[in-house]
């Protein structure tokens, strides 16, 4: 970091310049096809922050990185970077879409602290207390839950089913919505039109027949059958814990933490994948 003063001027902090991957990635989240900057947008903030536009010809991520890129390398320093992305995070242009800050927010905090840098929620970008040389150490520096759910590589059905309450910080209504994107799936598998304890019931259990709507296995051996019902039992414990009291308390007394709400769509992570392999045939 070094200082440039004009006559009469306070002096500028000048930021070393990043990694091209480094801005690269931040023009990928805020480029991104779905969640990022119009095209429109990027070429306003562009010349807000006197960065030469390399033409909307180009897709938004090769736009953005392209002229970040050219522009810091013009300046030997990052601060064209810096500006740009306290430009997009400005609050403000979040009033109506609070959901969508959050989520760039983290993203860019998954990047960002590769450079010891993170954006806080007054949308300017901060020192953090070391750059991160590992993805492990991103994901604790970032201490972000979607930036773990994505280390862990769990599973999307998951990640569906309560993405706006992990990018609104949520882990009371994230637990619940996630366990009923459990019970959903059970019943698209299956056409059961039950929930909770009795879905599991109709759905996992061997009952009389011992050929459940839903195998897991080949039902084979004593193994296999033991093997589902433990998977019939697990699955109906997470609706005792997680869908009945967290659909029935008030949030002030229910607590989820972000630790458990990991551990929690962890596990369901494991359900779904073994659904995914599981033979399912539909009910009467």
């Amino acid at each position: 970091m070094s200082t440039n003063t004009a006559a009469g001027a306070a002096p500028r902090v000048m930021h070393a310049p990043w990694p091209p991957e480094v801005v690269q990635a931040v023009a990928d989240v805020l480029g991104d096809t779905d969640m990022g900057l119009t095209g429109g947008e990027i070429g306003r903030l562009l010349a807000e922050v006197r960065v030469p536009d390399p033409g909307a010809n180009l897709t938004k991520r090769i736009r953005l990185g392209q002229a970040l890129l050219s522009r810091q390398g013009q300046d030997r320093a990052a601060n064209c970077v810096i500006a740009f992305i306290a430009k997009a995070m400005t609050p403000v242009r979040y009033r109506e879409r609070p959901d969508v800050f959050s989520l760039r927010q983290q993203r860019l905090d998954e990047v960002l602290v590769f450079v010891g840098m993170r954006v806080n929620d007054a949308g300017v970008l901060t020192r953090l207390r070391g750059a991160a040389r590992t993805l492990d150490e991103a994901a604790a520096h970032a201490s972000s839950i979607r930036a773990e759910l994505t280390r862990r590589g769990t599973h999307p059905a998951v990640i569906a089913s309560c993405r706006t309450e992990v990018l609104m910080r949520n882990p009371f209504h994230a637990s619940l919505e996630a366990t009923k994107g459990l019970a959903q799936r059970l019943r698209e598998m299956t056409s059961a039109d039950v929930d909770g304890a009795k879905l599991v019931d109709a759905t996992l259990a061997l009952g009389a027949s011992g050929m459940p709507l839903v195998a897991i296995n080949a039902l084979a051996s004593a193994s296999d059958r033991d093997e589902q019902t433990g998977f019939a039992t697990l699955v109906k414990g997470l609706f005792v814990m997680y869908r009945n009291p967290v659909a029935h308390d008030p949030r002030s007394q229910r607590t989820v933490t972000d630790a458990e709400l990991l551990e929690l769509l962890t596990t369901l992570s494991m359900v779904h994948r073994r659904l995914d392999k599981a033979t399912a045939r539909r009910g009467p």
